[in-house]
């Protein structure tokens, strides 16, 4: 790695750049946490070779398609549809929470708060 430098005042300072910040959701940040709080060791080489930002991407990915995909199933399994929800809304949003609450913990079980 060759570095450039520049001169402010009486000093010279290195020209350096901060690395991309992961564009990370709900799912990757819990990830993260996990990661650091129970397998600390995993964490820190996976931050140190330079692969943790990939893999908390590829997790926040994963699991909001998941959360997508048997939110919609469950749904469809339980019949909430639009009639529903013109007909009686309060009834189709209390349904709905409980089916997103139901498979983001089947997301987060499966995917966040597993062993590598």
């Amino acid at each position: 790695m060759e570095l450039t430098y520049r001169t402010e005042g009486d000093y010279r300072l290195p020209n350096l750049e901060a690395p991309e910040a992961p564009k990370v959701g709900k799912y990757g940040m819990l990830r993260r946490s996990y990661l650091k709080s129970h397998r600390n060791g995993y964490y820190t080489g996976m931050q140190l070779s330079g692969r943790l930002n990939a893999h908390l991407e590829k997790i926040d990915r994963e699991a909001t398609e998941m959360v997508e995909r048997l939110t919609a199933q469950m749904a469809r399994e339980q019949g909430v549809t639009e009639e529903l929800k013109a007909s009686d809304e309060m009834k189709w949003v209390g349904l709905m929470n409980n089916i997103r609450a139901a498979a983001e913990e089947v997301a987060l079980a499966e995917l966040i708060y597993t062993d590598v």
